[in-house]
């Protein structure tokens, strides 16, 4: 179990960020696109080492619903339909404190493999 547990989860009026408050008064602000990308899934991080996917076009995806998953983690929905990420505390933690270093390991991947943040 984490030692860090959310006090409060908040989605943005244009659904585009998540704002999740912890128990020791650290925020982190995610953008949906961070997390639709960087989702947990199987769909995204794959079934085994060398099997997570770069996934493109998601500049103006949303979160279109948040719902709790025990006492440990939320599954978050977004509008083009992916909902199979069940983000942990931990990883959301995770991505609070290493999500820019991420997002740019991301951006890189994108350029190498000739895709883009923009739907075409």
């Amino acid at each position: 179990m984490s030692d860090f547990w959310p006090s409060e989860l908040k989605v943005s009026k244009d659904r585009q960020m998540l704002s999740v408050t912890f128990n020791d008064g650290i925020v982190a602000t995610l953008p949906a696109e961070l997390l639709r990308v960087l989702s947990p899934s199987a769909e995204v991080q794959g079934h085994g080492p060398g099997q997570k996917v770069t996934v493109p076009g998601k500049r103006d995806v949303a979160i279109r619903a948040v719902a709790p998953t025990g006492n440990y983690a939320v599954r978050i929905a977004f509008d083009d339909g992916h909902d199979s990420g069940i983000f942990t505390w931990s990883y959301l933690r995770e991505l609070g404190e290493t999500g820019e270093a991420k997002f740019a390991e991301y951006e890189r991947e994108l350029t190498q493999k000739g895709l883009s943040r923009d739907h075409r």
